[in-house]
């Protein structure tokens, strides 16, 4: 972590952890206490083995009262005020995070032994333990990621790196996803700007084929995929969007989605935790310039989900390769992109454009917005 950067741990009302990211070693301390009368968390979560992909599935009834689209002056992301509390009970913030008060993982899931559903025993059931973090990346409510300083985007960094070590030392957690849903198309429901990291109990299916892909790989080349990849992009530059010293900006060339980049280090790293400062600084850059590119893409905030592609805690770490996708369901400026029946029923994907001419449009769009 940035040696400038102030970490402060607190508890809110209900027990729940809450940290605090401070850039000015300076700035007031964080002793501000939660003043609502909060009832404990009650998760409930539980996993189930799909028995015909392999696949976990979570099950989180409890969620269904969460927090949905409240009116600003009732943002619980925004920091406390006089006569209205928040989840943040500081008047102001640089990055915060806490737990999730309702999680879809989470500590206090009650142990169980291994069972399964029905006397048929063909559909494993576990507790969903875990745990699950909200990320705000700043206390100014109307404002967004791509609107950050390099400074801030490197304090979330850091906060996403500690916190992945601290997730991936958590009991049960065996994968560590910090993520960024980005606006009411995406299904956002808190317009704050914010974040959140999942700690799953489970190795997540789409990491699982891309391991076995990368050791298929290594195996007949002698080298990482995504290496190669990347050492082909940069060659080409067809599909390159954004570049620094660190890191290239690219769209992938079998993209699925209308908008679709992947952040990539030029250095294979596992996870968060493994970067040094210099590519802590340049991704700033790097992922500010893709930011700029898709807001201007449309003329418009794009909606987007961002995500973090990191090695599990436990195993497979040689085979892994950090990387961040970002991707978008708006096809035009007026329209989205809906899974139908082959992305849907058989997760076979039909692009109606080229990765080519997403990212010549997204090439295009900065330089006009510049």
């Amino acid at each position: 972590m940035n040696s400038t950067v102030r970490k402060t741990s607190n508890r809110l009302a209900d027990g729940r952890e809450i940290v605090y990211f401070d850039e000015n070693p300076d700035a007031p301390e964080r002793t501000a206490q939660d003043t609502r009368d909060l009832p404990q968390v009650s998760a409930a979560s539980e996993i189930r083995r799909d028995p015909l992909t392999g696949e976990w599935v979570a099950m989180a009834a409890h969620r269904q009262t969460r927090t949905y689209k409240p009116p600003a002056d009732l943002c619980p992301l925004c920091p406390s005020a006089p006569g209205k509390p928040s989840e943040v009970p500081e008047s102001d913030y640089d990055v915060v995070v806490f737990e999730n008060r309702f999680p879809s993982f989470a500590q206090g899931v009650p142990d169980a032994p291994p069972a399964t559903i029905d006397e048929a025993g063909i559909v494993p059931v576990a507790p969903g333990k875990g745990r699950c973090e909200v990320v705000c990346f700043t206390s100014d409510h109307g404002g967004s990621f791509g609107q950050l300083s390099p400074t801030r985007v490197r304090t979330v960094v850091d906060a996403w790196a500690d916190r992945t070590a601290a997730l991936s030392a958590t009991d049960g957690v065996r994968q560590v996803f910090p993520f960024e849903n980005r606006g009411e198309e995406i299904g956002v429901t808190l317009s704050h700007p914010h974040g959140q990291i999942y700690g799953y109990p489970f190795v997540t299916p789409r990491t699982e084929r891309m391991l076995q892909t990368a050791a298929a790989y290594r195996e007949q080349h002698g080298r990482h995929v995504l290496g190669d990849v990347l050492a082909a992009e940069r060659a080409s530059g067809e599909r390159v969007v954004a570049e620094g010293e660190h890191w290239t900006a690219f769209v992938p060339p079998a993209a699925r989605w209308p908008v679709q980049v992947q952040v990539v280090p030029h250095r294979q790293v596992a996870d968060l935790t493994e970067l040094t400062d210099a590519e802590r600084d340049d991704f700033a850059r790097v992922y500010l310039t893709v930011l700029g590119q898709c807001d201007a893409l449309y003329d418009r905030p794009l909606p987007y989900v961002a995500g973090w592609y990191q090695a599990p805690s436990d195993t497979d770490r040689e085979l892994s390769w950090l990387h961040l996708e970002l991707l978008s369901v708006l096809r035009s400026a007026d329209k989205l992109k809906y899974l139908a029946g082959s992305e849907s029923g058989m997760a076979v994907w039909i692009n109606d454009s080229t990765p080519e001419q997403i990212a010549e449009r997204l090439r295009t769009s900065g330089r006009q917005a510049v």
